[in-house]
């Protein structure tokens, strides 16, 4: 035997078979897969609950009416009280942009992002995450679920489905007002559980990735 065939394998490759590329672990996949799944379901079946109950009757949406009409009419309702203190109602609203109601009329553009999006976080996962990796696994699969539960309204339905209102009668102090937006409420946009799912997902990327270069910086 020579000294190459009886000498250890290099540290680096001991831990690449012991911790693979994401796409190599069927239980990444699953966990990636599953968080998914999970998300759509959640998002579609409180959009659906919402626009069934929350206007006092159904509201049914036909693409032709709403594509490209922002001022599509709503049922009036009052909100919902959710959670005492006003902390959230159930409103329903229309959104033909993005997060909290960005980028109006440009149903399109956001679709076309939202592909985008969903083939950058899959290239993630099968480039730059290891199968131990399951939070920023979880993080993608929300990123996913988030993405796909809203392109799914704007191609259903031409708009987005909101329904959640959070702090609905809180006031901004000293008659101040966002910018764009007449409301003087400290939280004034309605949003759903695709938006929650997009944020919370992003929140746990930058986490990872603002822990991968700390320690890429101890290493330098």
């Amino acid at each position: 035997m020579t000294d190459a065939e009886s000498s250890p394998a290099p540290a680096s490759d001991a831990a690449a078979a012991f911790d693979p590329p994401a796409w190599r672990s069927p239980l990444a996949w699953s966990v990636l897969l599953g968080t998914f799944a999970i998300g759509v379901v959640i998002d579609i079946a409180t959009k659906y609950w919402a626009f069934r109950t929350v206007a006092g009757r159904p509201v049914d949406l036909v693409y032709e009416e709403v594509v490209g009409n922002v001022g599509y009419p709503l049922p009036r309702h009052e909100g919902v009280r959710a959670l005492p203190f006003d902390l959230l109602d159930f409103h329903l609203v229309l959104n033909h942009g993005a997060v909290f109601g960005i980028g109006q009329r440009r149903r399109m553009v956001f679709v076309l992002f939202t592909l985008i999006a969903v083939g950058v976080a899959l290239a993630v996962f099968t480039r730059w995450t290891r199968a131990s990796q399951r939070w920023v696994h979880v993080g993608l699969g929300l990123i996913l679920a988030g993405g796909i539960g809203n392109l799914y309204d704007r191609i259903r339905y031409g708009a987005v489905r909101d329904f959640l209102h959070m702090l609905p009668r809180w006031e901004l102090p000293f008659g101040w007002r966002w910018p764009g937006n007449s409301s003087g409420e400290v939280f004034p946009w309605v949003f759903n559980v695709a938006d929650v799912l997009l944020l919370a997902g992003m929140g746990i990327l930058l986490i990872w990735m603002n822990r991968t270069d700390r320690k890429d910086a101890k290493a330098g």
